[in-house]
């Protein structure tokens, strides 16, 4: 039918049509507003930025630095201010930690973006 058109995001059917404002499925009766899809998509990249301490972009593989001394749980061990960690992942860990990383010394961790800065 229309390639300009997105597929159902109920089914998948490729075969949407408009009916005034909003988008119709013909396989599954789904209705659902175009400029609804248009702000969830713009809403899902603005949420995948994750920033540094100073409101630096980060992404995968970059090198940061610790912010502040931090205390890991379970142990008696600190990372130091100015520790260099290379190589970050960025994932969606548990609760605020959204960095995955190999810190020299101590191993791997999760830490908060809140806590780096990108070098």
């Amino acid at each position: 039918m229309n390639d300009s058109l997105p597929p159902c995001p109920e089914c998948s059917s490729e075969y949407t049509y408009e009916m005034g404002a909003l988008l119709v499925c013909p396989e599954c009766a789904h209705e659902w507003s175009a400029s609804a899809e248009t702000d969830t998509e713009a809403n899902l990249q603005a949420e995948s930025v994750i920033k540094d301490a100073v409101g630096n972009v980060l992404a995968d593989g970059d090198t940061v630095t610790v912010v502040k001394d931090l205390k890991i749980k379970g142990s008696s061990t600190v990372i130091k201010v100015g520790t260099k960690v290379r190589g970050i992942r960025l994932v969606n860990g548990v609760g605020d930690h959204d960095i995955d990383c190999k810190v020299d010394g101590v191993g791997p961790m999760q830490l908060k973006s809140s806590v780096v800065k990108k070098i």
